[in-house]
């Protein structure tokens, strides 16, 4: 079995059981030892960030994004942009739930999110970038202001609490988030 193969075993058993899994029940699903699994990962940590990087090429968030980047008007850019993280982030709620509740007290986990937050605030200043120069920025917003204030906004922690906590549809809460937050980024 391959890594990616033994990834998204994980993946799955993770969804369906929460981060809480051990390297030995990932072992059993994938049907491989766990010394297999550990000649792959070395750590629990390694797994946890093998398993983040690997969602990102599973789901097509960068193409996707890339993609989204290269529109020219600014409110459909940010908008393709916007559409894309939130499929995404329908794609990884189960998971980064977990991420998130256990990373205060597990450091594979802490730094498996940690990274992937570096990530994504690295692509959205570049998205916030791109619409500045494009002065399509409303007046008051630096790019670092616009930058936080996206990051917080799309998070999957909001998406979580409007998906399930109350019961929005997906395609609601995506349709919502986008508006308004093109309502507060940019310019009329």
């Amino acid at each position: 079995m391959t890594r990616n193969e033994i990834l998204d075993v994980a993946w799955d058993l993770i969804s369906e059981q929460g981060a809480d899994v051990s390297m030995l029940d990932i072992a059993k699903a994938a049907n491989v030892s766990r010394q297999s699994v550990y000649l792959h990962f070395k750590s629990r940590g390694g797994l946890l960030m093998g398993l983040v990087k690997r969602a990102d090429d599973r789901f097509a968030i960068r193409e996707e994004f890339f993609a989204a980047m290269k529109i020219a008007s600014p409110d459909k850019r940010l908008d393709a942009c916007l559409g894309a993280w939130f499929k995404f982030a329908k794609n990884i709620q189960p998971v980064a739930n977990d991420l998130i509740r256990l990373r205060k007290t597990d450091a594979d986990a802490a730094a498996a999110w940690e990274d992937r937050m570096t990530e994504l605030r690295l692509w959205e200043k570049k998205l916030i970038d791109s619409l500045a120069a494009d002065s399509a920025l409303k007046e008051g917003w630096t790019v670092t202001s616009a930058t936080d204030f996206l990051w917080a906004s799309s998070s999957v922690q909001i998406w979580d609490l409007l998906t399930g906590d109350r019961g929005w549809s997906a395609r609601k809460c995506s349709q919502v988030l986008r508006s308004t937050i093109a309502n507060a980024l940019l310019r009329d």
